[in-house]
């Protein structure tokens, strides 16, 4: 599903010269709910926003899904992440004056799909993660748990290659960190293949397989042994 070999990321400011990433390279299966950790300044968010489609590498090769995305033109890789991934981020990223169901038919629209299925898709989705009765609210009216599943509905409406959430629970409290991560382990269950960036050891633990991050390389990786099922 993701494959990376080599990846070297540097940015260069007047005379600052920090390097992220140092070769950097990891496969990732179809179907593996895998945990990214690390300090801050590890490299582990560079590594999500090349994972991501949403920053370029200086060199090296990602393939994403059997497509070759390391070389692409930014129009290309704003389809690719419509098309092939799904984003839940800490701040949510939803729109305050449309619906829930507006925020979810988003990429839908982005894509081209018909009203009707948006709409429809939209829903299931939204009843997945049990917000069926909450369609019609903004964002202000409901609770930040119920925001990270309103952005959770949002990323599996294209049915994407890969689920991308970063630190998913780190503006929620703990009962509501609880109740994302057992969507994610139902998610994964049903065979989405998940990436998330955390910094919480008993997040990472509901994950099966952790990747850690120090000064811009991979420095462990291993498979969740204890892992909590939620």
């Amino acid at each position: 599903m993701i494959e990376v070999k080599d990846i070297l990321k540097r940015y260069v400011t007047g005379d600052i010269d920090f390097t992220a990433l140092k070769t950097v390279s990891l496969k990732i299966k179809k179907g593996e709910f895998t945990a990214i950790m690390g300090p801050s300044g590890s490299g582990k968010s560079t590594f999500m926003n090349i994972l991501g489609c949403l920053d370029k590498m200086d060199s090296g090769t990602y393939f994403l899904n059997g497509q070759d995305v390391s070389n692409l033109y930014d129009n290309q890789l704003s389809i690719i992440r419509n098309k092939e991934i799904g984003f839940v981020f800490q701040a949510f990223n939803l729109l305050p004056r449309i619906s829930v169901l507006e925020n979810v038919e988003l990429p839908m629209l982005y894509a081209g799909v018909p009203a009707k299925e948006r709409r429809s898709k939209a829903l299931l989705a939204l009843e997945k993660v049990g917000l069926s009765d909450r369609v019609k609210h903004k964002p202000n009216e409901i609770s930040g748990g119920q925001k990270q599943r309103v952005a959770i509905a949002r990323s599996m409406v294209n049915s994407p290659a890969v689920i991308m959430a970063d630190e998913p629970t780190g503006n929620l409290d703990t009962k509501s960190s609880i109740e994302i991560m057992k969507i994610f382990q139902k998610l994964n269950a049903e065979g989405a293949t998940i990436v998330m960036v955390t910094h919480e050891d008993d997040i990472a633990k509901c994950a099966k397989r952790v990747v850690r991050f120090l000064d811009g390389d991979i420095v462990d990786d291993y498979e969740v042994k204890d892992r909590t099922i939620l």
